[in-house]
């Protein structure tokens, strides 16, 4: 039997080595600038024992085990690669509920969320001795009562000594590009749209979500080290957000001694003059741009493939011929890539149009083969073909030229390597945007949007058995339908009924967009999508050049016109401090103010220049870019955009057709 006094005791220890290494999380480096960097810079200490890592350090590095959960997983893994965890040390990442074998003398790492099953294994390791020393971090912060059991696990192991550090790391949340971050991707049904709005939710249930999102959003603000200033609509999910947010901050902030926001950090960071605005919105708001057909390169990526966490799979070898009578079918392979922010091409085009990206990839491919052609022009000069580098590198200067290029070769080999991934992700994208017509259905509707002439009927498209699957002409509907000033008459929409059933529809969806727009009286005010369009270029009638590996031919060559969507919008209104009757009657919280207040008068009249949206309920790929293009546009400004989850059209669907079951 262990001691009352003993566990007291040892939790007392515990506790102090907690509160003097939880506190210390809060200073973050002072280079850091986007979020990436900081959530980056944060796992890296955490990675060095929770000190700095040295540069240029020359010393080899502490070998160590990482044991993560999943949640863990998901953070590490679009932040840093296997190759940069192996150069800190980590010679094994494991999961915590994997079959481990024991590592007597290996300090072991633990990256994992404080709950119940995972404190019970961390004690169960602790009692089997697996590793030399334990350092515990928890992504988010561990209740007391956790702390005390795990206390109890390690008296009665004889494992005090072993547990180095316990810290809370408040990193709770998934950054995918520096502008950009999700709360979670395990367990994202509990807090999604369909969690949120279903008929059936108990107060206490909506209680846990928002617990769930706000205890994230604190964690952002904290690696951040800034306090913002709360803007939000009234009445919504995004007002209950906004409200337990406030009061989390203003708690932390009232224990100085203990408070994450110190001096220190709120220095360190690149908002360091102003605070940041942070802006909730309801996805509510807006239903026709996450069903909305798109027409940039991430956002495509997003909607026709299976892209998450920066990681796309394609699935390769299964050509369109069928194979011959008896043969087996040939087997799909799947593929990932990474597209990472290491990846220049990436960078540069992930927001531009298609047809924009295919050019530039058959650019890149006529540029790497001019480089190749190079290399071995110059080796045949010097009748050196098929000669081992060794030999090149110790010719006299006037082979100079030779090798420098081929020195340059391991470069020319990741260039090669980058060209290859894009070709195939741009001629997979290319073949979904072919069979299923979706440059017909992007124009569509964005001419439905912007309430611009149409030059075909709803019903053609719908009729039409070669435009789209099922779901491409559920969504065009859908669109219609949201948009719409005025919902069609009762004929009307019995003539659309029908003709989606012929066209293998399923018809969930609509029953829960009609009690939507009825609850939300969308007929009477319809979200604006501004002026927006596309200026159609004519089609792509030839190949682009002779040798180009992506066939346009027959794709409309559609140019963006730049307008802002509903949530741009509302954040230009907020941060210009514009009087607009869309967000005049939003709540303004202010976490650092003594006492709260209800008021939508906000007390900073200065614009802002830094923001944060965030989208309770979900949002994507085409949102973020919209918003991404309005930065562009303004000189000095900076805009993160966040979400409960990154949804693509065809998982929207599903949670609004699971809605409308009920």
């Amino acid at each position: 039997m262990v001691s009352t006094n003993g566990v007291r005791a040892t939790t007392l220890f515990l506790f102090c080595v907690f509160v003097l290494t939880r506190h210390r999380k809060a200073t973050t480096s002072k280079m850091a600038a986007s979020v990436r960097d900081k959530q980056t810079v944060a796992l890296r200490r955490m990675l060095n024992f929770n000190t700095p890592p040295v540069k240029n350090a020359t010393s080899e590095p502490v070998w160590k085990v990482l044991i993560y959960d999943r949640f863990g997983q998901d953070i590490i893994s679009p932040l840093l690669s296997v190759k940069e965890l192996r150069d800190m040390g980590i010679t094994l990442h494991l999961l915590l509920h994997s079959d481990r074998d024991p590592i007597p003398d290996v300090p072991a790492i633990y990256f994992v969320m404080p709950s119940e099953e995972n404190i019970d294994r961390m004690c169960q390791d602790l009692r089997n001795q697996l590793y030399e020393s334990y350092y515990l971090n928890f992504i988010s912060a561990i209740s007391r009562s956790k702390l005390e059991d795990i206390a109890s696990a390690a008296l009665a192991a004889n494992a005090v000594s072993h547990i180095t550090k316990v810290y809370d790391q408040y990193l709770n949340f998934i950054t995918l590009e520096d502008d950009l971050f999700i709360l979670c991707h395990q367990n994202k049904e509990l807090i999604s749209y369909h969690a949120i709005n279903r008929g059936d939710m108990q107060d206490t249930d909506m209680e846990a979500i928002m617990d769930t999102i706000v205890d994230s959003l604190f964690c952002f603000f904290v690696t951040l080290g800034a306090v913002p200033i709360i803007r939000c609509p009234r009445g919504n999910a995004a007002e209950m957000v906004a409200a337990k947010l406030d009061k989390k901050l203003r708690e932390n902030l009232r224990d100085a001694r203990n408070s994450l926001f110190t001096g220190d950090n709120m220095a360190s960071g690149q908002f360091s003059f102003q605070r940041p605005l942070f802006v909730l919105a309801d996805r509510n708001m807006d239903m026709a741009t996450p069903l909305h057909h798109t027409w940039t390169y991430q956002a495509l990526i997003h909607d026709v493939m299976d892209l998450h966490l920066n990681r796309v799979m394609l699935e390769e070898g299964a050509g369109a011929e069928a194979p011959p009578a008896g043969a087996r079918p040939k087997k799909k392979s799947r593929r990932t890539y990474d597209l990472t922010a290491a990846d220049k091409f990436w960078q540069r085009h992930k927001g531009s149009p298609f047809p924009e990206v295919a050019e530039s990839v058959q650019e890149e491919l006529d540029a790497y083969r001019a480089q190749e052609d190079e290399v071995k022009r110059l080796k045949s000069i010097m009748g050196l073909e098929g000669e081992d580098e060794g030999a090149i590198s110790m010719l006299s200067d006037n082979t100079a030229k030779l090798t420098s290029a081929v020195s340059s070769l391991p470069e020319l080999l990741e260039k090669k390597r980058l060209i290859d991934l894009h070709t195939n992700v741009a001629t997979a994208v290319l073949d979904h945007i072919k069979s299923r017509k979706l440059d017909v259905y992007f124009e569509y509707e964005e001419k439905l949007m912007s309430k611009s002439t149409l030059d075909k009927s709803l019903l053609d498209i719908i009729s039409d058995p070669d435009a789209g699957t099922p779901e491409d002409k559920m969504r065009l509907f859908l669109i219609f339908y949201i948009t719409a000033q005025q919902p069609p008459s009762e004929s009307d929409l019995e003539q659309y009924q029908t003709a989606l059933l012929d066209a293998g529809c399923d018809l969930s969806p609509l029953a829960y967009i009609k009690q939507w727009k009825a609850f939300t009286k969308m007929a009477a005010t319809p979200a604006n999508y501004g002026n927006s369009g596309v200026k159609p270029m004519g089609l792509f009638s030839r190949v682009m050049n002779s040798g180009s590996q992506l066939v346009m031919e027959g794709v409309k060559n559609l140019v963006l016109k730049q307008h802002n969507l509903p949530v741009t919008r509302v954040l230009d209104n907020l941060m210009e401090m514009k009087s607009h009757a869309e967000t005049d009657d939003y709540r303004y919280f202010d976490p650092k103010m003594l006492r709260g207040s209800d008021s939508s008068i906000p007390r900073n009249k200065n614009p802002f220049q830094e923001a944060i949206v965030f989208v309770v309920g979900g949002g994507n790929y085409i949102e973020y870019q919209n918003l991404v293009d309005y930065t562009k546009s303004r000189a000095g400004k900076k805009v993160i955009y966040g979400c409960s989850e990154l949804f693509n059209a065809s998982q929207f669907i599903k949670q609004l057709s699971q809605l409308g079951q009920k």
